[in-house]
Parts: structure tokens; sequence; C-alpha cells
């Protein structure tokens, strides 16, 4: 009996840690060519592991080679392990790292973080704990103490992630295919805020530079751009070219919402600086620094513009900020100039790193990747939401597993809508290395609804004490309207470069200004719900054209086609104000209607000859003596504001026409919505002479 518990213990003994195998003749004495050849292997796969992690890839082949020869080699398995574990394919590490503890725990003093670190990414979060656990008596004796302190914060995200995997979201993550990704690196997708262009950088053949980066050992980055076409489908994408494109690494950063300029990094100065290039036409211009204020003799890797293109979020690792790299804030001056920059603030930055910053279009959410908070590993996506009347940033909410994983989770942005989210990862439909994916966010799933019969048999099979239901995070389409369209001359539908002046017509302030395309004159502006907006288009030599859009706080996402035809400035043309409001029922002028009467008279000025008539209308109902009376009020209210500002009474007319002239169907008797007695309900002005 003895002697047969002797026997198991051996047994179990042997099996729980294998025979390390060196590689000596000793042990292979009838395959001395096979051993020759494995260690040849191993000489190659030595010298590039030598050279550092940067060529750990290369060294693949060779170890794997010779691990095919010998298996159960403990050091072999452990740098295998760390070569996988620094390449695109790090899921791969795992077996070997458990390989090598299981021949030799103690083949190197690092084993146990590295095997932890395998186990962390494949959320094995128990045993990474674990692992990491053992090697804390390493870290303790390391003599930067960053090291110790790396460790507890991956033991901190191996908790978070074992709740965060507790309580899934609902999303579909794709592929966006072969016209984006290539078998070689694509990454830090931006879009659109309609997602009707993509701009991205990758490391694939034929770039600009046409070679590979010795420092780097991969292709130089160029940057690429992808259009859909009618069906929604990304058309195969194009190398940007020259000018962006240069003879060294060119990568992509912020988009613009409508599409129209971009933020480049360029990492020829100063470990990496941020330029900016705009589409002029259908040719992009050559990148111009964003200026002192921004790019400093550190690292700034990337930004992003609020949907105002007033204010710049971006990436820096500069002298006094919290940890690594901070995010920061920099805002245009009155001469279009970048200013000083500030952080955001310790609600966003931490010790750690932040990176991959992007504000969406509503003006509010920022999302951003982070090495803190409540990371689950790596870098994970976190939303903040600033608070306008505080004027403070919310605390970070992780985004939820599985967009975010033990690695990292990194350079994510997000539709207008907020449906779609865009990022880069490594899965099993990748074409090769790094792919681009689309999220699709499906919200909570609805609960089932039981009848009482449905409930009286589960409650018999299996007993209910007490209903437990997860929290989940709720995926709220944003409050915002895209408004975009095409611009171009009434008469002959030339597309036309103009100007897109915003104003919040409560505030009477001009709070951003866009430009169409000069080629396509395509525009798009995004309109955070809670606001009044008032819309001009402007271009010399014609009439300015204006729209209204009141976006209340409850406003749901929309998407509106607004194409705008302007007319030339010549005898006979007409044009509504839309911003123009009174009183109810009355012919005062609210407060509201400043900044359209400002404009009107602004055009009085620069065309000093012009005369024209104010005409007044209502909708249909009411009688029509009172519509009559009140629109002739209302354009003579109109013609006593412009004189007063100095405009010649001689170079202006009033007329009330009432009911009249409805732009519709909406005479008494049928029914109408309140949009369309609103249409009715207008001021226009017409072009009397030059």
């Amino acid at each position: 009996m003895k002697y047969a518990i002797l026997t198991f213990v051996i047994f179990a003994t042997g099996s729980l840690f294998g025979q390390d195998i060196e590689f000596e003749k000793d042990n292979f004495p009838n395959n001395k060519d096979g051993l020759k050849e494995a260690k040849n292997n191993l000489k190659e796969g030595d010298q590039l592991f030598g050279e550092g992690p940067l060529y750990f890839k290369d060294a693949i082949p060779f170890y794997e080679k010779a691990q095919a020869f010998n298996p159960n080699n403990s050091i072999l398995n452990y740098k295998l392990g760390r070569c996988y574990a620094s390449s695109v394919h790090k899921y791969k590490a795992l077996p070997f790292f458990q390989k090598a503890y299981e021949l030799n725990p103690n083949v190197d003093p690092d084993l146990n973080y590295y095997l932890g670190a395998a186990y962390h990414l494949d959320l094995q979060f128990d045993r990474a704990i674990e692992c990491y656990s053992r090697y804390q008596r390493v870290a303790q004796a390391n003599p930067d103490p960053f090291a110790l302190e790396e460790l507890r914060l991956r033991i901190k995200q191996c908790n978070n992630g074992k709740k965060l995997v507790e309580t899934p979201l609902r999303v579909f993550v794709d592929n966006l295919g072969d016209n984006i990704n290539t078998e070689h690196n694509e990454y830090g997708a931006v879009i659109s805020a309609d997602e009707s262009v993509i701009v991205y950088t990758s490391r694939r053949p034929g770039s600009t530079a046409g070679k590979i980066d010795p420092s780097l050992n991969e292709h130089f980055e160029d940057i690429y751009i992808a259009y859909r076409d009618e069906n929604g489908e990304w058309i195969k994408a194009n190398n940007v070219g020259e000018p962006v494109n240069t003879n060294n690494h060119d990568a992509n950063s912020g988009l613009s919402a409508d599409g129209q300029k971009f933020i480049i990094y360029l990492g020829k100065n100063n470990g990496g600086d941020l330029f900016e290039s705009r589409l002029e036409g259908d040719i992009w211009s050559k990148p111009e620094s964003l200026g002192k204020n921004i790019n400093t003799d550190y690292h700034e890797p990337s930004a992003c513009y609020s949907p105002d293109g007033r204010t710049l979020y971006f990436v820096s690792d500069k002298p006094g900020g919290k940890g690594g790299h901070d995010i920061y804030i920099s805002r245009l001056d009155e001469k279009g100039k970048w200013g000083k920059a500030e952080s955001i603030g310790d609600a966003i930055n931490t010790p750690f790193e932040e990176e991959g910053v992007f504000m969406h279009p509503d003006g509010k959410t920022l999302y951003f990747s982070s090495q803190g908070h409540s990371s689950m590993g790596g870098y994970d996506i976190f939303k903040s939401i600033y608070d306008e009347t505080t004027k403070t940033w919310g605390t970070p909410m992780n985004l939820g597993y599985p967009v975010n994983t033990a690695d990292d989770d990194i350079f994510f942005v997000i539709s207008a809508s907020g449906r779609h989210g865009y990022y880069t990862s490594m899965n099993k439909d990748s074409r090769g290395l790094r792919d681009l994916y689309v999220i699709t966010f499906l919200g909570p799933e609805k609960p089932m609804i039981l009848n009482n019969e449905d409930n009286l048999i589960a409650s018999i099979a299996s007993p209910v004490q007490e209903t437990v239901i997860a929290p989940k995070m709720e995926v709220k389409e944003a409050q915002l309207t895209i408004l975009k369209g095409v611009i171009s001359d009434f008469l002959t539908d030339e597309k036309l470069e103009a100007e897109i002046e915003i104003v919040d017509n409560t505030a009477n302030a001009v709070i951003a200004t866009f430009t169409s395309n000069s080629k396509s004159g395509k525009y798009l502006v995004s309109l955070p719900a809670g606001k009044n907006y008032g819309i001009a288009v402007k271009k010399d030599g014609y009439l300015f054209h204006s729209e209204n859009f009141d976006i209340p706080n409850t406003a749901a996402f929309q998407e509106v086609k607004k194409d705008v035809k302007l007319k030339q400035l010549s005898v006979g043309n007409k044009i509504v104000l839309r911003n123009i409001f009174y009183d109810l029922d009355k012919a005062t002028l609210r407060p509201e209607s400043t900044v359209e009467l400002n404009r009107l008279i602004k055009l009085m000025n620069d065309v000093p000859t012009l005369k024209i008539k104010l005409g007044g209308h209502t909708d249909s109902r009411g009688s029509d003596a009172h519509n009559l009376d009140l629109s002739k009020r209302r354009a003579a209210a109109v013609v006593k504001y412009l004189t007063e500002q100095g405009i010649d009474a001689g170079r202006l007319q009033s007329e009330g026409f009432g009911e009249t002239q409805l732009v519709n169907e909406c005479a008494n008797g049928v029914k109408c919505t309140e949009e369309q007695h609103q249409a009715n309900r207008r001021t226009e002005f017409e072009v009397l002479s030059l």
C-alpha cells in the first residue's frame, strides 16, 4: 500500500511539472540532423529576440520550427509566449506561457507576470490575479516604483473585468470588409457625422514612402479615405496622396463633422506634431501646423474638433500633466488661432495613460481611452458628459464588454445617431493584422412578459424568492439634428461655395461658421438639442437664405436634408426672413430677431443703392381683416427697426398681404399641421432696385 501511494505521488508530480528537455544530443540520440536544424532555428530566433520587441514577431517562425522538434523546453516556450504577446496575435501567447510554467515555473523571474497577462487577456481573471499575486515579490524588489503600481493596476483591472463581463452589451461587431481592410494594419478610423466618409491609417505596401521603417520594422504609415455609394456600401479606399502623405509617417486623427477638414499626426519633428488639412474642392490642402499652443517639444499624437470647430481636444505628454499622456483643450481666438491649452481636468485625466479623444457631434459627450478609471485591461473606452450648468465633466463611464476587452481598446469614434461605433480590433475574421470594425449598438434586451399561468408554472418548477435585475448600460440615440444638403445657384444649379452661419437665436450670438464644398456644394452641420437655431447661408452677389430650427431638449436624433438654392442679388428676387419673430398675435419684434435684422442691415449697407419691400404674411386662421391688419403692422415694424438703425426710409417699403399669398393649401376649412401654418406666417423682402 505504501509503495502504491508513493508511485501515485511521483506520477502526479510528473504530470504537474513535465520534464524540461534541453536541446542536447543526449536527449535526441537518434535524430542528430533534426537537432542540428532545430538549434539553427533557435540561433536565428534568439538573434532576432535579442534585437528587442520590435523584432519579436520575426523570431516566431524560427522558434515555432524549433518548438515543433522539441515542445518540452521551458525557455523556448517562454520566448515564444513573449514573441506572441508582443504581436497582434497576443491571444496565442497563453499556451506557451502555460507550458513554460508546467515545465519550469522558475524559468524566468517575469514568467508569472506574463502568464498573468495572458490569462488576463483571455478573460480568466481569477487565474490572472493568482499569477499577479505570485509576481508581487519580484515587483517589490524592482527599483522602479511604477512596477509595483502597474501590478496593482492590473489586479484592479481584473476585478473590474469580472464585473463588466457579467452584464455584456448587446452589439453586433462587423468587419468593414475588403474595400477598407487588407492583410496589413488598418487603424485609427474617423468618420463624418452622417457616416458618409471614413478616413484612417494603414501600414500597407504602396505607401508614399514606398519602404519599410527600420525603427519599427513595418511599412510607413499613410492616410486612406473612402466614401459610401448610393446603396450605403463603402467603395474601395484610396490613398489620400500628396501633399498630405509624405515619405515619412502620416497618420490621421480628428475629422470635422462635415468631412471638410481633418487633423494629421506627422512624426518628423519633436516626437510628433499635429497638422490640419482642408478639402478644397476635391483636393486636400498641404497640412499646416496647429501652432505652438498645441505642438510642443513633446508628443502630441491625436486630437479632435468640437462640432462647431471652435474647440480642439488633444493629447500630449508634456510636463505638468497628471501622468503620461493627458487630454488638453484649446479654443480658437479672435484671429482664428488656437489659444493657450489647458488640462481638461482631473475628472478625465488619471496618473495613467489617456489617448484617442473624440467629441461627439452633440457637443457634450466626450469619448476617450484610458488605462485608469474602471478599465478592465490596457486601454478601455470611456465616455463623460459635460454639464453646461455646473461647467463640469461627469464621472467617466466604461462603455462595457464586449466593446471593451482586456486588450487595448482605443481610437473609438461613434456616429451622430449613437447607433454605430467604429474601432480597430484583431478578431478571428480579420484580413490579417489589425482591421477596422463597425459596432452596432442594440440597447438592452426587452424583458419577456409572462401571463399569470406562466408565472405559476415557473414558480412550481423553481420557486423564486427574489427578483434581481442586473444593471445594463442603456444605449440611447443622441439628441441632435444633422442638417445637410447642397448649396447651388437658383437659376443655373451651379454648385456654390457659401458661408453657413449658425446662430443661437435666444442668445443673439453666432456660435459657428462653416463653408460648403467649392466643387460639390455639399454642407453638413450638427445642431445639438436644446436651442433655437437660426441658419443663414451667404455668398457675395447673392441674397442670403435663412432657416429656423427650434430643437427642444427632448428631441430625438434626426437627419434633415435641406438643399439651398441661392438667388442672385437682382431686381424682383424675393427671400423669406425665417428668423424674424413677433409676440403672439402682435407686431412687436422679439429679441431673437436681432441677428437676422442686423444681417439685413449689413446687406443694405454693403449695397448702398439697394431698395427693398418688406412683406408681411399670416396663416389662414382668424378673420381676413384681422390678418391683413396684423401683416401690415408687422412689415411696418421691420421697416421701423431698420430706419432706427440708420437705413434711409426712402430705400424701404412695406406691405401687408394677410392670408392672400399662402405657400400651401392651408385655406380656411382645410386641416393643416402647425408646421404648415408656420410656413405661411412669414416676413419676406423683395429687391425693388439696385
